[in-house]
């Protein structure tokens, strides 16, 4: 029972997909907008150490978010779907649906996603809606998609859930 549970990834598993290149650019586009609108505010405002303070702040959050989506798997196991995230020790965990209570997973297609390649997917569960996970800009995250539908296929036809 705990190794289903485990907030650490297993060692048998399968990564289907990782955020894309789409996830970096709000990020970037807001750190960059913040440093070249609100520091130059705050040299008029304050002074240069204000300035360089906030700065360095605004840089050190931009660093955080760009390892947070960095950090994102989405990955298949014997026990179910699961995505692993977090940067620091007491904010790493997984999330997932097992096998036995996955309703479907499907991407959602549109220009952007067939231009970038980056597809949101939603991995339903078969019992609540508080329950799926629903992830945004997701590399291959329509191959992803279609893997876990035939893995559960092929263990419904085998007769395991």
């Amino acid at each position: 029972m705990s190794e289903e549970n485990s907030n650490a990834m297993s060692s048998q598993l399968a990564i289907l997909s990782r955020k894309s290149w789409l996830a970096y650019v709000g990020p970037v586009l807001a750190c960059s907008l913040i440093l070249v609108v609100a520091v130059p505010l705050l040299v008029q405002i304050f002074s240069w150490r204000g300035a360089i303070g906030a700065g360095a702040l605004v840089v050190a959050y931009f660093g955080y978010q760009m390892l947070m989506i960095r950090s994102v798997k989405l990955y298949v196991d014997e026990a179910g779907v699961w995505v692993y995230a977090g940067v620091f020790p007491w904010s790493r965990g997984v999330a997932g649906v097992k096998w036995r209570d996955l309703d479907e997973a499907v991407y959602f297609q549109g220009l952007v996603a067939w231009i970038t390649r980056a597809y949101g997917v939603r991995i339903g569960h078969r019992f609540t809606k508080s329950n799926e996970l629903m992830l945004s800009a997701m590399s291959r995250g329509d191959q992803a998609a279609m893997e876990i539908n035939a893995r559960h296929q092929a263990m419904i036809r085998a007769g395991a859930y």
